[in-house]
């Protein structure tokens, strides 16, 4: 089966990660096309149309015919701009077409616009986070997935970390999304308690994904964010085996639970600016738990939310979904 993914950017590397694993996995074939750069944290590309210098054309006609699925990230549908003199709508009848959201703002303003258009088309859809569902009660949660094996998604040493001062990271992409005030305010307040030398906030904003993912590596913990689900900020720090701070809510935890199959889930849950601090105070005070913490991070990755388990997922979806453009 040849599965053609398309975005304008790839949503924090998430298609790049899902081309990657199906084509690594399964005897599929996947290829993804991106058209511009948002935030230039210099995900691994495929075939990004800014780079062309005219003879991939051919390939993209190529990838468009054959293509069994034409899997739409964001808010890319048909009527792209791809460019070279391609629409992509001549290549819609037939094929089963999938819209895969990842909870972009005019999607999160007016979900029922998309929803009215792809109960229209008999189109299936895809969410990354549980909390889109409430948006999209049609479609299907596909986990986003990182990869186990790959060095920069693994533990680093417990003896390759500094012991002090107790490192927190956070890197928000857009910090009136993530917390980010709520989460300075906290190391804030423990500073002026007294713990200005045992404690290091480190903000990671618009730095390249690698240097991103490096700089959590050598971090004692992880804060990814309040707003009740999780990003890939979350599963990217549970792989290399940190205490991952995150305000699930109940109706997220729920559906992971449901997914996995897990009784306990990892994540350090923090609410609200009092909890936070809390929890903040507590891995600073404890520095002796965060090794074990992290590696029951790391094991639930491993069991429970690898590869092999979320292709599973969206194969199912693939399968299963019987429309046609």
């Amino acid at each position: 089966m040849n599965i053609l993914m398309i975005a304008q950017n790839d949503p924090a590397g998430t298609a790049i990660s899902f081309t990657k694993a199906i084509n690594r996995h399964t005897e599929h074939n996947c290829r993804l096309i991106t058209t511009e750069t948002r935030y230039n944290f210099d995900y691994e590309k495929d075939l990004h149309v800014p780079d062309f210098t005219g003879s991939e054309w051919d390939l993209v006609h190529q990838l468009l015919k054959e293509a069994d699925i034409i899997h739409f990230h964001m808010l890319a549908d048909e009527y792209l701009e791809l460019g070279g003199g391609i629409r992509i709508s001549q290549y819609i009848p037939g094929k089963k077409i999938i819209h895969h959201h990842h909870g972009h703002p005019e999607f999160r303003s007016n979900p029922e616009l998309f929803r009215e258009k792809y109960k229209k088309l008999g189109r299936a859809s895809l969410v990354s986070t549980p909390d889109l569902l409430k948006l999209l009660p049609e479609a299907s949660w596909i986990p986003n997935l990182v990869p186990l094996d790959e060095p920069l998604y693994t533990p680093l040493p417990h003896h390759g970390i500094s012991p002090s001062p107790f490192i927190i990271a956070h890197s928000p992409t857009r910090k009136d999304l993530k917390n980010t005030t709520e989460l300075m305010g906290a190391v804030q307040n423990l500073h002026s308690k007294g713990y200005s030398k045992k404690l290091k906030l480190k903000i990671l904003e618009w730095t390249p994904h690698r240097q991103c993912l490096e700089e959590k590596r050598k971090s004692h913990a992880v804060f990814d964010h309040m707003q009740g689900y999780y990003g890939v900020s979350s599963l990217e720090s549970l792989a290399q085996g940190k205490p991952v701070i995150a305000g699930l809510d109940h109706w997220n935890i729920r559906h992971i639970k449901s997914f996995t199959g897990a009784d306990q889930l990892p994540w350090i849950i923090a609410r609200n600016a009092r909890e936070l601090e809390e929890k903040i105070k507590y891995l600073a005070d404890h520095e002796q738990v965060i090794e074990t913490i992290g590696q029951q991070a790391r094991s639930f990755m491993e069991i429970y939310w690898n590869e092999k388990r979320v292709l599973e997922r969206i194969f199912n979806v693939y399968d299963k979904y019987r429309g046609h453009g």
